[in-house]
């Protein structure tokens, strides 16, 4: 009714006005009220104006109102003269380290700051604070760093860190090897996969962004710097955004970016390995190993450009006379290798690659391996071992292990117990009835009604065995009938070792022995035949690649005899020399060169013969030695004549028929290249009394791994009761006996893709050197994912090479070592190299050109020369020469990619930032850091949609259960 009211009385006031003043009053009434506007605002307009240029005459002289006293104070104190800031010089507290360091931060603000600020102003306060401010960092980060205990983190989390990224590696190669050819680029493929696995394996991070993008490269390391500065810098100096910004560009871009760069680049690495080891020698085996081996075309048609390079400048050489002879046998050499480079590179190009292990095991001149040597030697037991799993007869040749172990083992107590006896100490009994136990255990295990499985023998062995251990006292030689029994049976039946011979793990076992060679090899993919004088077209290292190239049907015919003499000087050192012409005749060719060797090489020759074949060191005799006057024409003329003699001997056919395996050795030492000598004489006078240790030690080790539970404890106390070396031998025995079953496995370690930084084994990870060099070998030569019985093994023989060379005392010499390179005098080491790096001579180092891609790749085969020959033979023969081969050449391959060797960089730089500074949570930093990475998205989409159908499934039972109960 209100609202009625009032619209009623507007209309009716409305139509008032209208019927009185007319329709046109409205538009008048708006004219009226807009002069009025218009009006008051010229008024003001024209007085306003008035005023304002009374005030200006007032203040001409003056922008500011003359009532305000703040702002003029602040520009008279800018009048006057800044006072200087004092900066304190003292940054570690060690002077050493202070100077270069200073020097440092002078050079980062002449070329990062000042080159540019003087263009702006002359103020020089601003640089002072940026120093100061890049001074106090410097202090707060050597306080922190000398808190620190370094030893962890470079004895243990930098060590696991490696690791873990050789595995990544790893595992990342045998997935590109499953997918076979399908992949268009391999090094994008593999630094994909790379990333796929490390998250994978991480979890919770993946560094494939900041590896690959260079623009979240710099955000990273942006980010990164600023937390530094935030937790190095006061607060005031940090909430100044200016300052903060470039210091923080000048520490990412200026010094961690080009840093982290260089370390990265794979040409960088390659030519620092060949500095490290730049004192050996390059072997022409190992440089033509390489180049047979290769799968980088690129490598190869860098060595064939160079070789051809040198080819031109050899013939356009004008000689006569000596020097023309030794002209033509590098120009052979050279022919030889750039024929290897092109059959190399046309196999590559045309795809024709081959199952060489499969050839290899069809290919009818192998190598013969006795039984009784694979029985002794490590690296090929562990082959053997695999194929008797394979065949269901591992209870006969860990039945024959244990025996040996067993015999050794009682050996020693019984002798042990006949030194006690001597010295008035009865204790008969008891190592007689440990004895018993422990030939009873082997019955049980292997022998009686009950075992599984059982070594298959003839019942009236086992029977008179039983008789004896029921009613004599056990002896070291009672199983020793049934042993023989169980030897002629795996070297007869055709199940064993018979058909192990033509099993492909027989080639691989011949790999790994180094054995994989023949004479009749010609280096060509035709097998024409062709030699150069001088080239060595003998037999060649081979790998599998090269048995392709072997004809099986030649009947080789080799003599060779000693054709001249002389002596020779070199760096100081006179020794003789002695000229062999070899020729060698088979159905298609004939072939003839010269090689030289010392009489220490037929001195090495000898000794590496007369332990292989026993026989021959009543058949040949080495001439003697002579320790003055060896060098006299006379002398040298008469051993001449008895070697001579010594090699019409050994190249006898009947010796030779009678040694098949001869002429491998043969042959090796005859070729046209440097000798490679084996064990030195002290190495072979030390195995006269390591071997036997060693021996007894496998044997015993093998014996108490094999023998059932109930009879360990028996073992154990036996070992209680022998000297101070049985006793550490036991404590092996006791450490290595709980860890695997009897009849053991072939295991896989790690399936799920688990770190290496959890403990790699019990009573290992207190011993520093022990774990180190353990791990790097599990996952250099990826011990852990083959028999884990040569793992064991390697393992002992590491815990006594350590325990006899350094004892206790390895450890305090590591940590000692830490304490070393964290000291004063190597930290500033590290930072003069810094700035000499950066600043050569005080001047800002320019970028390096790239260097040509040929002389990289030239690089890279250098590299893998040097690291393949620095290579102890020891290590070939503990775990193989095929695995030592390719393991080092993972490694290498592992250095070849930038973005990788950026991964490995950063998580060294992240492991430091967590122990230096381990209360501000930088592993959840970096992981947010990280958090952005494709990989890692995809990794949860999989990890989600996996676990999304067992999530349902787990709510509906839950569901379920719920339903039931109610």
């Amino acid at each position: 009714q209100t609202s009625l009211s009032i619209w009623g009385w507007g209309s009716l006031g409305l139509v008032l006005f209208l019927v009185t003043f007319g329709p046109f009053a409205i538009f008048y009434f708006a004219f009226y009220i807009l002069c009025f506007v218009g009006g008051g605002f010229v008024v003001i307009l024209l007085f306003g104006k008035s005023n304002s240029e009374k005030y200006l005459e007032q203040c001409e002289h003056s922008f500011l109102p003359c009532s305000s006293v703040g702002i003029p104070k602040c520009i008279e104190e800018m009048k006057r003269e800044a006072r200087p800031i004092k900066i304190d010089r003292r940054l570690t507290g060690a002077n050493i380290i202070d100077e270069p360091l200073q020097q440092v931060i002078q050079f980062s603000l002449r070329d990062y700051v000042q080159y540019w600020y003087y263009t702006l102003s002359d103020d020089e306060s601003f640089l002072l604070e940026i120093r100061q401010a890049l001074q106090y960092a410097l202090v707060q980060f050597s306080a922190r760093s000398k808190e620190t205990d370094w030893q962890p983190y470079f004895t243990t989390r930098l060590v696991d860190d490696f690791g873990t990224h050789l595995r990544v590696f790893r595992k990342a190669q045998q997935r590109i090897a499953e997918k076979g050819d399908q992949m268009k680029d391999q090094a994008e493929e593999l630094v994909d996969t790379f990333f796929e696995v490390e998250v994978e394996m991480e979890k919770e991070v993946c560094r494939d962004l900041v590896c690959t993008s260079p623009k979240d490269e710099e955000g990273f390391l942006r980010d990164l710097c600023e937390v530094l500065l935030y937790i190095l810098l006061p607060p005031g100096d940090f909430q100044n955004k200016i300052m903060r910004y470039f210091v923080r560009e000048i520490l990412s871009r200026g010094i961690l970016l080009p840093l982290i760069n260089q370390l990265s680049d794979p040409d960088y690495i390659n030519q620092y390995v060949i500095w490290m080891i730049r004192d050996s020698n390059c072997n022409y085996e190992a440089f033509m190993n390489i180049i047979k081996l290769s799968d980088n075309i690129g490598e190869l048609e860098a060595v064939k450009d160079k070789a051809s390079e040198e080819l031109q400048y050899l013939r356009s050489l004008d000689t006569a006379g000596d020097d023309i002879n030794t002209i033509k046998n590098q120009i052979n050499s050279l022919l030889y290798v750039i024929k290897v480079c092109d059959s190399r590179i046309q196999r590559l190009q045309s795809g024709k690659e081959i199952d060489t292990v499969k050839l290899a095991a069809n290919f009818g001149k192998l190598c013969t391996v006795p039984l009784d040597h694979i029985l002794v030697d490590n690296v090929a037991l562990q082959f053997f071992m695999d194929y008797m799993q394979q065949t269901g007869g591992q209870a006969h040749l860990f039945f024959w292990m244990t025996v040996e172990g067993y015999r050794v083992t009682a050996q020693q107590q019984l002798e042990v117990l006949q030194s006690r006896q001597k010295d008035g100490k009865h204790q008969t009994n008891q190592t007689k009835g440990l004895l018993r136990a422990a030939a009873f255990g082997v019955y049980e295990q292997y022998l009686s009604e009950k075992a599984s499985p059982r070594v298959n023998i003839d019942d009236n062995l086992v029977a008179k065995l039983a008789e004896t251990l029921n009613h004599e006292d056990p002896t070291p030689e009672i199983f020793d009938d049934i042993q023989r029994k169980v030897y002629e049976l795996m070297l007869r039946d055709e199940r064993f070792y018979p058909s192990f011979k033509q099993n492909v793990l027989y080639v691989r076992m011949l790999a790994e022995l180094d054995m994989l060679k023949d004479p009749s090899f010609r280096g060509s993919d035709d097998g024409e035949g062709e030699s150069f004088n001088g080239s060595p077209t003998g037999s060649i290292n081979l790998s599998l690649d090269d048995l392709s190239n072997v004809p099986s049907d030649e009947t080789v015919q080799l003599h060779a005899y000693i054709s001249d003499t002389g002596v020779c000087n070199d760096h100081g050192k006179t020794y003789a020399l002695y000229a062999i012409t070899v020729h060698r005749r088979n159905a298609n060719s004939e072939e003839m060169w010269k090689t030289y060797r010392r009489y220490s090489d037929f001195h090495d020759f000898h000794m590496r013969i007369t332990e292989q074949f026993e026989n021959l060191a009543n058949i040949l005799k080495l001439p003697g030695k002579k320790t003055f006057n060896n060098m006299d024409r006379e002398f040298l003329e008469k051993r001449k004549k008895d070697l001579n003699a010594y090699l019409q001997l050994l190249l006898n056919p009947e010796v030779m028929k009678a040694s098949p395996a001869l002429a491998h050795y043969v042959y090796d030492f005859l070729e046209n290249k440097a000798y490679s000598k084996g064990k030195g004489d002290f190495a072979r006078k030390m195995d006269t009394f390591v071997n036997p240790l060693r021996n007894s030690m496998r044997n015993v080790s093998n014996a108490v791994k094999s023998l059932p539970d109930s009879l360990a404890e028996g073992m154990t106390k036996m070992s209680d009761n022998m000297g101070k070396m049985s006793e550490r031998l036991g404590q092996d025995i006791k450490q290595s006996f709980f860890k695997v079953p009897p009849l053991m496995q072939k295991t896989y370690s790690d399936p799920d893709h688990c770190r290496v930084a959890a403990p790699i084994d019990d009573n290992v990870d207190d011993n520093i050197p022990l774990r180190v060099m353990l791990l790097l070998m599990d996952e250099v030569f990826d011990l852990k994912e083959r028999n884990q019985w040569l793992r064991r093994n390697i393992k002992n023989l590491l815990q006594q090479l350590i325990r006899a060379t350094y004892g206790d005392t390895i450890n305090r010499k590591i940590v000692e070592h830490v304490d070393w390179m964290t000291s004063p005098e190597q930290v500033a080491d590290a930072v003069k190299r810094f700035r000499d790096a950066f600043w050569p001579n005080g001047i800002l180092a320019e970028t390096v050109p790239r260097r040509d891609k040929a002389i990289r790749m030239r690089t890279r085969v250098a590299g893998k020369t040097k690291l393949l020959e620095v290579m102890p033979d020891e290590l070939k023969h503990i775990i193989g020469a095929e695995t030592t081969r390719k393991g080092i050449l993972r490694v290498f391959e592992m250095f070849q990619h930038s973005q990788l060797n950026k991964r490995m960089v950063y998580v060294f730089l992240e492991r430091f930032l967590e122990t230096l500074f381990p209360q501000n949570k930088f592993p959840e930093l970096f992981n947010k850091l990280h958090s952005r990475s494709k990989q890692m998205q995809r990794y949860k989409q999989r990890l989600h949609s996996t676990q999304a159908p067992s999530l349902q499934k787990s709510l509906l039972v839950s569901h379920i259960r719920l339903l039931m109960h109610l």
